[in-house]
């Protein structure tokens, strides 16, 4: 079939690199989520700086955000996520072969949260550790499962995005263009090899340096463990990930489409990293997807990082959005700057 002719980009945007799936395909077994129960809606924040609901839902679309109780570990989100998923796969925690975690807010730097987390659900033996890519996290480890599926050096891999990014925020005047942005939650995934036909079919996966000081936490040039920064407060240039973002979505949408070998109007669902309703929005429209085909639940959640992505499609599926046969697009970009997408053919 004819592939759609994708829209004229920026100049300076570097070629993306796109893979065919090859060796075993995989696909996703089971979905778990978890948010805390503190909810903090948008009259809440009122009270705390300078901002309105009108104007936070105008600009991002969000109406309230889960937020972590002081103490809380991403650990412990991730964990309660990570149990959902195995029961919803009906697997048994000692039959997962590996644990990645996606998050942007571990509990220190070392040891991994995946490492505490195969001790804690009963995976033993099972390699486990954890990325940084931002909120590209979780497409980044789903693709790394699925090369572990392909070359059989795995047979079940549980890929969990975990965030308690609340920690690194400041309720103040100054921060409140990324104050009233995030929120805290985890979504799970398990990746097991797929039946014939199904399963995750092309990928698109890439970073651009240049874009480092574009979304921060801590002193951009030494980072904030060599600047001693206590806390780090995330900070963001909203007016330059914005076009950045559109961007990089409309163009993993082509070349991920193009490298599978199928055109825009045979994408049944597109999942995208629920950054703002308004990227989001622009993006799909430039695409040529109508919000029908799109999952958005940023209104409930607020930007989550990591487990933005299976927080979305966790809510499609139960939804009855998402069928068997159906093709279904994650994507995702982050700090870094860095994005991901991958399409699969649901089980």
């Amino acid at each position: 079939m004819a592939l759609t002719t994708a829209p004229r980009v920026r100049s300076d945007a570097l070629p993306l690199r796109t893979f065919k799936a090859k060796g075993r395909p995989s696909a996703i077994f089971g979905l778990g989520v978890h948010a805390p129960a503190r909810v903090l809606s948008n009259v809440d924040l009122e009270s705390l700086m300078e901002t309105s609901d009108q104007w936070i839902t105008e600009r991002t679309g969000i109406k309230r955000r889960h937020i972590a109780e002081p103490g809380t570990t991403t650990f412990s989100l991730a964990t309660e996520a990570a149990r959902k998923a195995l029961a919803a796969a009906r697997v048994k925690a000692e039959e997962v072969d590996a644990i990645i975690v996606a998050t942007s807010s571990p509990d220190g730097p070392f040891p991994s949260i995946a490492c505490r987390m195969q001790d804690e659900l009963g995976a033993p033996g099972s390699y486990a550790y954890d990325i940084l890519a931002a909120c590209t996290g979780f497409v980044y480890a789903l693709e790394q499962a699925d090369s572990m599926i392909a070359s059989e050096r795995a047979d079940t891999v549980l890929v969990v995005g975990a965030e308690v990014l609340s920690r690194m925020l400041e309720y103040s005047n100054e921060y409140r263009h990324t104050a009233v942005i995030f929120g805290d939650g985890a979504g799970a995934a398990v990746v097991r090899p797929a039946p014939a036909g199904a399963g995750f079919k092309a990928w698109c996966l890439g970073g651009d340096g240049r874009g480092y000081a574009q979304v921060t936490a801590g002193n951009v040039p030494l980072g904030a463990y060599a600047a001693k920064d206590e806390r780090p407060i995330i900070d963001m240039k909203g007016p330059d990930v914005f076009k950045f973002a559109v961007d990089i979505f409309i163009r993993q949408a082509y070349a991920i489409a193009q490298e599978a070998g199928i055109s825009i109007e045979d994408i049944d669902l597109f999942v995208p990293h629920q950054a703002n309703y308004r990227i989001i929005e622009a993006a799909a429209r430039r695409i040529g997807l109508p919000m029908e085909r799109v999952a958005v639940n940023i209104e409930e959640y607020g930007n989550t990082s990591t487990a933005t992505i299976p927080l979305a499609l966790h809510d499609a599926v139960a939804a009855g959005r998402v069928k068997s046969g159906d093709r279904v697009l994650l994507a995702g970009f982050g700090s870094g700057l860095t994005w991901g997408a991958g399409l699969l053919e649901w089980a």
